[in-house]
């Protein structure tokens, strides 16, 4: 299967929207297929879940553990769709769609599909930009994304979601060491995009938080010392 996902629908997922527009119970029958024994059902399932999520988040914000569950399927699609859908539903509950860190950190260093990787980058940066203390958690991983995939071709995107990530509820140490990541960039990086996005990014964290001078991330946390407090 290619490794992408575009949005344009088969039509027997028309078909299947239709059906859950139509039979209360259709949506709650798709979403056990995620679980289903066929890797093409599970994928089937995820993609049109994802559809409802884009259309009517509320739908769907009652299956966050079915699709965290989702997440530890063996093939990729169905976890960047189950991951598109979680990130759709961060601004409903973001407390419950918590419970996909594990399994989009995971995600986030799957060697085989980039976008996956980009999938799960957009989730936890999402959910980072919530809460003071759900940002210090994921800015560890992210940092190191970062470094990873600076020479890729998803990173163009992952800075286009750093960017949301930058204006969420960030703690002011996750800010100052995202400055500092992109600080060399800011000034040096390689293309016009690459530079002018990090420039932008930078500018605007240092005039929101004051920065003087920030530094990159220097230091070793673990994800379990900041955990959410809610």
């Amino acid at each position: 299967m290619a490794d992408s996902k575009e949005r344009e629908l088969a039509q027997e997922e028309v078909q299947e929207l239709a059906r859950i527009e139509t039979n209360p119970d259709a949506l709650a029958e798709l979403v056990e297929d995620l679980a289903s024994a066929s890797r093409r059902r599970r994928q089937f399932a995820a993609r049109v879940v994802m559809f409802v999520a884009e259309r009517d988040p509320e739908r769907v914000v009652g299956f966050v553990p079915e699709l965290v569950d989702a997440l530890y399927r063996p093939e990729a699609q169905t976890r960047w769709e189950a991951l598109d859908a979680l990130s759709l539903l961060v601004p409903l509950d973001a407390k419950a769609v918590g419970e996909a860190f594990e399994g989009a950190e995971a995600a986030l260093f799957d060697e085989l599909s980039s976008t996956l990787r980009l999938s799960a980058f957009r989730l936890l940066c999402l959910w980072g930009s919530t809460d003071r203390n759900r940002s210090k958690k994921v800015w560890p991983i992210l940092d190191e994304a970062i470094q990873c995939y600076h020479g890729d071709l998803e990173y163009r995107d992952m800075l286009g979601v750093l960017h949301e990530f930058a204006q969420g509820k960030i703690a002011g140490e996750v800010a100052e060491e995202l400055a500092g990541r992109l600080a060399f960039d800011a000034e040096n990086g390689k293309g016009s995009y690459l530079k002018a996005r990090s420039r932008e990014i930078y500018e605007y964290l240092v005039k929101r938080f004051k920065l003087d001078a920030p530094k990159r991330r220097a230091r070793t946390v673990s994800t379990s010392d900041t955990d959410d407090e809610e």
